[in-house]
């Protein structure tokens, strides 16, 4: 009852649409549901959803795949045609109809066909055509990845199997075909409510590429190894096309957000709140390395900078911020008991900079604020890391890196954080500070196992 009562007022006061609706044959008997969102992706998304049908029958008879194909009212006119042809062919596929192959490619014509051919269960959401763009300054991706997060709240809200799942993806990732079952098999022991499906980027065929990707993604691992290495409860990827999350567990944080980028980072710390995050070693998602300038940040812009500059990317954080962390976190855990100016004189003990930055964040009167009805350590650990967040702690690396200190070489902050973490690298690290390809890679294989 109380479930039924809070999904009422969610879909009331904050889901997304009017407008949007799901265009789909059925949605009888689904217990997860694949959401995708799509802006001008027609070379892309039929690749993905080809990856898909490859996985059972009996998966993909459970499961349904929602694109929401999207665009704002000032994009350009060749994006929209883009869409709109994409929609033409989700359409025809969710009809069992025929669509006009004359203009399309041989690539493009071969996927739809084996998705045609497979019991695929797609839905659309046309968040595109005129009189349903996504309204300007609402964000994009976040808002899309909402637009369909919400609607699949809703087509899951009848279904009586568990755990009712809604998995994430992008238009540019492709799966193996044990990808459904892994992650329903993972998720259905309801120890935790998300899970983070291990990734590989797909490496471009060009050198230039390649070692954007690898260096890009090498950054990616070692900042979740350094919070490992700090034993923060916020260390795992967030990546928007591994995230797997319970239709209860949504509903909790209040969905989606509608963030132009960075939605995933926010959503998965909003999470992390409410329960332990499963990592989904089982399967593997293979998201692109592509170069693009949509976001602000994240691969594309990332994989588009390093091309460019030839010294970009070659560094990473100082290991030693890992070690204020770790010595911060671990204070914390014994400070139930101590007063707001003891724990600054501890925190400054430990580095100057950690005691500066709390009193910028006014710990102060956060400290008062947790401390407040907290009668037991579980409760106020709780209590800390939920101010303590994801968020909060790439303020603290960021701060002490700019103010005291400042990024070091990639090979030196490896071994140091390699060490500092009781691991050892199989192989030879490079002399000097700036690895080969042929370096970068085999450092990245070994952080994929271990993060």
């Amino acid at each position: 009852m109380k479930k039924d009562s809070l999904l009422h007022d969610y879909l009331k006061k904050y889901a997304a649409g009017p407008p949007w609706n799901l265009h789909t044959s059925s949605i009888e008997g689904i217990d997860q549901i694949v959401v995708i969102p799509a802006y001008a992706e027609k070379d892309h998304l039929f690749t993905t959803l080809a990856s898909l049908a490859a996985n059972p029958d009996e998966s993909l008879e459970k499961t349904l795949v929602l694109c929401v194909i999207n665009n704002k009212k000032k994009t350009p006119a060749s994006d929209k045609e883009n869409n709109r042809q994409t929609i033409d062919i989700l359409r025809a596929l969710i009809n069992r109809k025929q669509f006009g192959e004359a203009r399309e490619t041989d690539d493009l014509i071969s996927a739809i066909r084996k998705i045609s051919e497979r019991p695929v269960r797609l839905g659309c959401i046309d968040a595109s055509s005129p009189g349903l763009e996504i309204p300007e300054g609402t964000g994009g991706v976040g808002m899309a990845r909402k637009i369909g997060m919400d609607a699949a709240l809703r087509a899951l809200k009848n279904s009586v199997n568990e755990p009712r799942l809604m998995i994430s993806l992008d238009a540019d990732t492709i799966v193996r075909p044990d990808y459904l079952n892994s992650v329903r098999t993972a998720m259905s022991s309801r120890k935790a409510q998300t899970g983070i499906v291990s990734y590989k980027h797909r490496m471009p065929a060009d050198e230039t590429g390649m070692k954007a990707i690898c260096l890009y993604e090498i950054f990616l691992r070692y900042w979740v190894l350094g919070l490992k290495y700090a034993r923060s409860p916020y260390a795992f990827h967030s990546i928007g096309s591994t995230i797997v999350t319970s239709a209860d567990a949504y509903l909790a944080v209040r969905g989606m957000n509608r963030r132009e980028a960075g939605e995933d980072f926010y959503f998965l710390n909003k999470l992390a709140k409410i329960g332990p995050i499963r990592r989904i070693n089982e399967t593997v998602v293979y998201p692109s390395a592509r170069v693009s300038a949509r976001v602000p940040f994240g691969t594309g812009a990332a994989v588009k900078k390093i091309s460019g500059d030839e010294r970009s990317g070659h560094d990473l954080y100082d290991p030693r911020v890992f070690f204020i962390l770790k010595k911060w976190i671990d204070l914390m855990r014994q400070s139930f008991r101590l007063s707001e100016n003891r724990i600054l004189e501890m925190a400054r003990d430990i580095d100057p900079g950690l005691e500066s930055f709390l009193t910028l964040r006014g710990f102060l009167s956060v400290w008062l604020n947790i401390r407040r009805n907290v009668k037991d350590q579980k409760t106020f650990e709780r209590q800390f890391h939920g101010w303590f967040d994801g968020f909060e702690t790439l303020k603290l690396v960021n701060y002490l890196t700019r103010e005291f200190y400042p990024r070091v070489s990639m090979i030196s902050a490896l071994k140091d954080i390699l060490q500092m973490s009781e691991m050892k690298y199989p192989g030879s690290f490079p002399v000097g500070d700036i690895p080969k390809t042929e370096d970068a890679l085999g450092i990245l294989n070994f952080l994929r196992n271990q993060t």
